[in-house]
């Protein structure tokens, strides 16, 4: 589940960086875990071309998009106000969850190098079309990337609606008592609510008094950018259905959405290595990816429903490579971790989903027990 909005800080939210950088400004100089580990893989995928951008793939992917969104906007139009219109809203949302997949690898600078462009594509697709704070995200993700799973640094696994270690359940009281106890339960429900509470976090980061790292113009173009996605949105609904069609059609289309990002991302990290300061002494860029992240075996549907984020082992140690590059890095990947005796986990998706249930289920077991 997404997280509030991260403390103010006085840093303004950085732009992603080139992976080369990335690694270089972290990783150790040498040694068990240092930067030697990762420093031959990133040469050999240097070599055959796989950190080149795909531009023209991605143009083909958003215009298909583009086309779907407008059909199921013309299709509303001309159904009118009928429950038949309805079956158009889980269209919308595999469509959404698509224009999501290219607003992160817009974020990643996966389309292109230059950075003012992959900005504006972030803007229109996360912005505009999704209603989702670009700059909000950006930050919570990029420390995501920096520090994936980290106990004490990662913001995907703060204490908040779910809680991802055992010593986060103490204090736990009322209603989030009772959610961490049944955690795993209710997982894929709480998922349902993800489309929803990316529009409030982002907003409530656009409009924090307290948070500065976002600087004024940003903030008032991202503002802009959220109110006409919203209006726009309600505009659509209420043109072209009764009220209560509209609120029914809202609530499938976000609650789909919601389930089907939960869906893409939950099996990437949930149940894997989470080192904190105890635990994950001198592990260098390759280890800190690598241990903490979890693949989900190839396939087409997969692949497509997924997002191409099923090789998340690959994304994270080349945040941005473009995604149809990420399945031609895994050989590579595997055989050097083999090399090293780095474990390398990948799973089929049913299996994925029941080992971070299994988790989630296990962190709650003191509540249940009142161990």
């Amino acid at each position: 589940m997404s997280r509030a909005a991260p403390a103010p800080s006085a840093e303004p939210v950085s732009a992603p960086v080139p992976v080369a950088e990335a690694i270089s400004a972290t990783a150790p100089a040498g040694g068990r875990g240092g930067g030697s580990d990762f420093a031959p893989l990133l040469r050999m995928v240097r070599e055959q071309g796989l950190l080149e951008r795909r531009t023209a793939w991605y143009a083909r992917g958003i215009t298909v998009n583009l086309v779907f969104l407008a059909a199921i906007i013309t299709g509303m139009v001309l159904l009118g106000p009928s429950w038949w219109t309805l079956l158009l809203a889980p269209a919308l949302a595999v469509v959404s969850a698509r224009i999501s997949f290219v607003a992160h690898d817009a974020g990643h600078a996966q389309i292109t190098t230059d950075r003012g462009r992959s900005r504006v594509i972030q803007l229109v697709h996360a912005n505009l079309l999704l209603g989702m704070s670009q700059e909000w995200w950006n930050d919570k993700h990029n420390r995501h990337h920096a520090n994936p799973n980290h106990i004490d640094k990662d913001p995907d696994v703060a204490a908040d609606i779910l809680v991802f270690t055992r010593h986060q359940t103490a204090g736990r009281s009322g209603l989030r008592h009772w959610l961490t106890r049944h955690q795993a339960g209710l997982f894929f429900p709480l998922t349902t609510l993800e489309g929803i509470a990316l529009k409030v976090y982002g907003f409530q980061a656009i409009l924090s008094r307290q948070d500065n790292r976002i600087p004024v113009r940003r903030r008032v173009l991202e503002g802009l950018l959220l109110m006409a996605h919203v209006v726009g949105y309600a505009a659509l609904l209420l043109t072209t259905l009764t009220m209560g069609q509209a609120v029914v059609f809202a609530l499938i289309h976000q609650m789909l959405l919601g389930l089907h990002l939960g869906m893409a991302f939950a099996p990437n990290h949930k149940g894997m290595e989470m080192p904190g300061p105890e635990n994950s002494e001198g592990w260098g860029h390759l280890r800190r990816q690598v241990l903490t992240s979890r693949n989900i075996r190839r396939g087409a549907l997969t692949d497509w429903f997924l997002g191409g984020l099923n090789y998340q082992i690959e994304h994270h140690l080349f945040p941005s490579m473009p995604r149809p590059h990420l399945r031609l890095a895994q050989p590579l990947v595997r055989a050097h971790c083999a090399s090293l005796g780095v474990r390398y986990t990948e799973t089929g998706l049913i299996d994925s989903y029941r080992q971070a249930l299994g988790h989630l289920h296990d962190v709650g077991e003191p509540l249940r027990t009142g161990a």
